[in-house]
């Protein structure tokens, strides 16, 4: 695979997202339809179809791509929902489709084969047998890799296969193994791989107690807190719960956030296509502040590539990244993994 310099792909949650990620230096933005046809289908988030074309409009008119997320798996009840939505992506101007759910991507595929399709993370791709069956399958153009790899193993994956990759380069984390997590369903009955929702918003309680205030989901609790704590939106993952007489505490998952900006030049060395920012569910002050560091951070480490400069994690950069990562934690995740 041939080094490239990285395509830098933001999140979009809504125009104002997208207008600033674009001014920040986006190359491409993604973003989902107001329905199920996403993972982030959450209520005052995404897009409908004029603001889709508008969006369209104002990221071609500045160079910049925009992709459409339909990267939860068919109701196989009921596909049409999933085929229509392909079809207004295809109407409305997007570069490329986002697919994890194979009939979709088949149909994408003999309806509208002018549209690039990228395997999202979704399809839980992790080995290039995997990503090579979806290219000669369906012609899939680009795969995102899940976070559970190590660079040893995307270096591996990259060269066995000539599908470009996509790698997340900053975001949450959760515990799931992309496109399999069953927490949410558990609880809920509704799955975030299907519904497009972790912790549907009407499964979601607040309750003030006399011992601080609790986030329940569908009844269960998932966490208690303190008058001056700050209150993220409850997941079973992040929760705090009792374990064996134990502290309420963090049992499966401690709030953070992947930043491979350490990274970078052994990314793009590795033959990396692009780098994805995780966030659509975050603010547009959000995909500003990330965008343009990540921009600055792509632009210096693919010049230190060239032999035009040298590339080094600048304190501002980190600083505000800092702001925005979750629990104000960065870690390189399953990149830096110890163990295999």
């Amino acid at each position: 695979m041939a080094v490239v310099k990285p395509q830098l792909v933001c999140p979009a949650g809504s125009l104002r997202a997208l207008t600033l990620a674009v001014e920040a230096g986006a190359d491409a933005v993604y973003l989902g339809l107001k329905d199920a046809t996403n993972a982030r289908n959450f209520a005052g988030l995404n897009f409908d179809d004029a603001q889709v074309a508008e969006g369209v409009r104002f990221a071609h008119a500045r160079g910049a791509e925009v992709l459409m997320a339909l990267n939860t798996y068919a109701d196989a009840r009921d596909p049409l929902p999933w085929r229509r939505a392909v079809d207004r992506a295809a109407r409305l101007g997007a570069d490329a489709l986002i697919v994890a759910d194979s009939g979709v991507l088949a149909y994408a595929r003999d309806h509208h084969p002018q549209l690039r399709l990228h395997l999202s993370v979704q399809a839980s791709a992790t080995s290039y047998e995997a990503i090579e069956y979806y290219r000669e399958r369906y012609g899939i153009q680009r795969a995102v890799l899940p976070r559970v790899l190590t660079l040893q193993q995307v270096e591996q994956v990259i060269r066995h296969t000539s599908v470009p990759l996509e790698v997340f380069g900053f975001g949450s984390l959760c515990v799931m193994v992309e496109g399999r997590c069953a927490l949410s369903s558990y609880a809920t009955g509704q799955s975030p791989n299907t519904a497009g929702v972790c912790s549907p918003p009407s499964a979601v309680r607040w309750h003030e107690t006399a011992e601080g205030v609790e986030a329940r989901l569908n009844g269960v609790l998932i966490d208690r807190y303190g008058p001056a704590e700050p209150r993220g939106y409850p997941t079973l993952c992040k929760g705090r719960f009792d374990v064996a007489g134990t502290p309420a505490d963090y049992a499966l998952e401690e709030p953070t956030s992947l930043n491979t900006l350490a990274l970078l030049p052994q990314l793009i060395e590795a033959g990396v296509a692009a780098i994805k920012i995780e966030g659509r569910q975050r603010s547009p002050s959000y995909v500003q502040g990330v965008t343009q560091v990540w921009r600055a951070a792509i632009d210096s480490a693919w010049a230190d590539a060239q032999g035009s400069g040298r590339y080094s994690v600048q304190p501002q950069w980190s600083n505000e990244l800092g702001r925005w990562a979750e629990g104000q934690q960065h870690t390189l995740g399953a990149y830096d993994r110890p163990w295999r």
